[in-house]
């Protein structure tokens, strides 16, 4: 291969790895995804790749009947790459709808879906 589309080859591998980068991935949550929390006060945590705008990002608790509740974010300068909430929930299926802003302006959307189960 010329020199040339090397060069330029390595160089839109480059950009690709820094865009990809840029973005807050979700590496961990509480409650998981599909997965379940006893009923009663709940805390939700959303762990990203990266640190997080938690003030511009935002999360939406979706219930089973399609009600939406918009969730406060606990700011914390000690987890800046995490979206902390809380919410009281009676069992049934929830999702939580996630839009993380990344400290470089990149916007990431997701949702989780989880059950409250009875408590014991």
């Amino acid at each position: 291969m010329p020199l040339h589309r090397r060069a330029a080859f390595a160089a839109l591998a480059l950009l690709a790895s820094l865009d990809a980068s840029a973005h807050a991935i979700l590496t961990d949550s509480t409650p998981k995804a599909n997965g379940s929390v006893p009923a009663g006060h709940v805390a939700l945590v959303l762990k990203y790749n990266s640190k997080i705008d938690q003030a511009r990002s935002r999360l939406l608790l979706i219930a089973s009947d399609k009600s939406e509740t918009p969730l406060a974010i606990t700011a914390d300068a000690k987890k800046p790459n995490e979206l902390d909430s809380s919410a009281d929930l009676k069992p049934g299926s929830y999702v939580i709808r996630w839009q993380a802003l990344a400290l470089d302006g990149h916007i990431t959307r997701g949702d989780l879906p989880f059950t409250v189960t009875t408590a014991p």
